[in-house]
């Protein structure tokens, strides 16, 4: 099966992707990451996890965070342009970027490819597998929205990092758990994060 891309960006949220990736190596997913920069800052801000700045050492660093089998993880800088993610000859099966900032999405709705990250996007649209964006702003502005539409009607997920309180949730954890689970349901990812809705 072919990997799942997952893009990290400098919103707040970074709960939300760490949390994606534990339950994505839980099933044993081969992961094509990206960081940026800033999400690397972000990261230190919002968790215990702290990176460093060298691919190979994110590379390491994560895995041994996240429990990662030997190459489950694989860590791509954002000039990358070798990497598999960069063609449409060998794409992920999907992509999330997770949390994603505004300007991360307006460059992928307007083609704007001028790193590995927005190039693995375009790439995903293109070939016309799934790519989940999980923005992580409040409140949009009439750019933001438009830029979002855009994205819809070509078949993006936008996926808002929206929790929900009708599961009673009691912890920053539950709410965080709710919003990775509908992720991973639109992955077609099984999981057991969160029971289904019952009614």
């Amino acid at each position: 099966m072919k990997p799942i891309a997952i893009a990290l960006t400098g919103a707040s949220g970074m709960p939300y992707a760490i949390t994606l990736l534990k339950e994505l190596i839980k099933t044993q997913e081969k992961i094509y990451v990206m960081i940026s920069q800033a999400a690397s800052i972000v990261i230190a801000m919002e968790t215990d996890l702290n990176l460093g700045s060298d691919t190979k050492i994110i590379e390491k660093n994560l895995s041994e965070y996240l429990d990662a089998k030997d190459g489950q993880i694989e860590v791509f800088s954002k000039n990358q342009w070798t990497a598999p993610v960069a063609s449409g000859s060998n794409p992920p099966r999907a992509m999330v970027v997770c949390p994603c900032t505004m300007s991360t999405l307006s460059a992928i709705a307007n083609g704007h490819g001028d790193n590995l990250m927005h190039r693995a996007a375009d790439v995903v649209i293109k070939e016309q597998k799934k790519l989940i964006l999980v923005p992580r702003e409040t409140p949009y502005s009439a750019i933001h929205l438009e830029n979002m539409l855009k994205l819809a009607r070509l078949g993006v997920v936008i996926m808002d990092a929206n929790p929900a309180f009708y599961q009673n949730p009691k912890t920053i954890d539950d709410l965080v758990s709710f919003v990775v689970a509908r992720i991973l349901d639109h992955l077609d990812v099984e999981h057991n994060i969160l029971p289904p809705w019952q009614g």
